[in-house]
């Protein structure tokens, strides 16, 4: 996929014109649980927070759909969860109802995997705003366009983008994503719910207004249930009843938010998509078509996924302090080495270099897929160093390590911050219910609860 606009698309001034998606992980902790053990797809799977094997506290931290069916929701004491779905091996003898397959959270998996969708999302828009750990907003205004694919066909090419984002995200990483389409964010966000697990939604400008009207007002972007609660002592319930409220009466009741609220049931959303601020790091992956120990196959991979993030990163005006790898071999057992340098550089070459010398110590390992990363990103550095060390304007390098390594980053050091969080602006922020929530993916504090479909 090319970085320019698409032929025939037309960008304009106007929001209508805008194209925005919210993609949303499908109950991300699970699906990343199924990629460490396949046996699991298809079964009822249970993340718990503060759980441990065989025990009984803690809180679920997400959820599959088949074990929501059997009442275990997010955010619900573990105690609770194993009385409406009991744990695999722990049921009394003669029982024969469904039992679910409860897994304590493993953060620095997720947020592997989820360096991986975060990846792509990047290479498939100029604008992200990570919004939590598993969704993110995207304007991909001047990528695609609201044209239809051909006369007579009611398909647009921004749906055909986002299923081609939708389809990489699946063969590259392995867990599903459901995208909203829209010319705003709060309704686009509403659509990448509409479908889920897996959905795809897509809702062109002149169909705004009328996919809102049967919303409840609890999937309103920015309403939890305590507004929710108000509006609804007020006969309101959709909507369609909030765009056709008295808009003094939202304002008198609930402030500048009253308005705001009544604007994105009207699908007028003015907000654009601003990103997160600059990344800490840029990262290619890239998987084979079937598991290799061939090195010298692997290593090609490497280099070319090298050459590729030194690319971006220079694109981007980006220095870089560590350079790193990912090996992951079947079925899915992931290894990350990394070596810093003294100091921030520019250099493809350094970036090849240690890249295949971190793989020396795989060689001969069955590997699926590989990736390379650069991190400790500095964007406004004056100096940059060399493999021989610092070199300023005047070409000193008295600072030259005698390793050529950061002491306190020894080589071979594994990399635990393949995701970087998103900051905590004001815009990133939403009015949430724990009862409806995962733990964060796209901040990654164990403690966080996000809102999940």
């Amino acid at each position: 996929m090319t970085t320019g606009q698409l032929p025939g698309t037309d960008v304009g001034e106007d929001p209508v014109d805008r194209i925005i998606f919210h993609v949303d992980m499908d109950c991300f902790y699970a699906s990343c649980e199924r990629l460490k053990e396949p046996s699991l797809d298809g079964r009822p799977v249970i993340v718990g927070m503060g759980y441990e094997h065989g025990e009984t506290h803690g809180a679920v931290a997400t959820a599959s759909y088949e074990a929501r069916a059997h009442g275990v929701e997010s955010a619900q004491p573990i105690r609770q969860a194993l009385d409406a779905l009991p744990r695999v091996g722990h049921t009394d003898a003669g029982y024969d109802g469904p039992v679910g397959h409860y897994r304590p959270v493993d953060m620095e998996f997720y947020k592997d995997i989820a360096s991986e969708v975060k990846s792509i999302l990047h290479e498939c828009a100029e604008t992200v705003r990570e919004v939590s750990i598993d969704e993110a907003y995207l304007d991909v205004t001047d990528r695609t366009g609201w044209d239809t694919v051909s006369d007579g066909d009611t398909r647009t090419l921004a749906e055909g983008y986002a299923r081609y984002i939708k389809d990489r995200i699946d063969r590259e990483v392995g867990v599903p994503a459901s995208i909203g389409v829209a010319p705003d964010m709060a309704t686009a966000k509403i659509a990448s719910d509409f479908e889920k697990p897996d959905g795809l939604t897509v809702v062109p400008p002149a169909t705004v207004r009328s996919f809102l009207e049967p919303i409840p007002i609890d999937d309103i972007h920015g309403i939890g249930p305590v507004t929710a609660r108000e509006l609804r002592e007020h006969g309101i319930e959709t909507a369609g009843g909030l765009a056709s409220a008295d808009r003094t009466m939202l304002i008198t009741q609930f402030g500048s938010r009253g308005e705001e609220l009544y604007e994105r049931a009207r699908g007028e959303d003015s907000r654009v998509v601003t990103p997160s601020g600059n990344p800490k790091s840029l990262s290619r992956e890239s998987a084979f078509t079937a598991s290799t120990d061939d090195s010298a196959q692997i290593r090609e991979k490497i280099q070319a996924l090298a050459g590729d993030v030194a690319t971006r990163a220079r694109s981007r005006g980006a220095l870089y302090r560590t350079i790193g790898i990912k090996i992951v071999s079947p079925p899915f057992d992931v290894n990350t080495r990394a070596r810093s340098l003294p100091g921030p550089i520019d250099d493809p070459d350094v970036v090849s270099t240690i890249a295949d010398e971190l793989y020396t110590e795989f060689v001969g390992a069955t590997v699926r897929k590989v990736g390379v990363r650069v991190s400790n990103l500095d964007f406004g550095a004056s100096d940059q160093v060399t493999l021989s060390g610092f070199e300023n304007e005047q070409g000193d390098t008295s600072r030259q390590s005698d390793s050529g390594t950061d002491p306190d980053t020894p080589t071979g050091e594994t990399l635990l911050d393949w995701v970087d969080p998103p900051d905590t602006t004001d815009d990133a922020t939403e009015e949430r219910s724990i009862s409806e929530g995962q733990a964060s993916l796209f901040s990654f504090s164990d403690s966080d609860v996000d809102p999940q479909e």
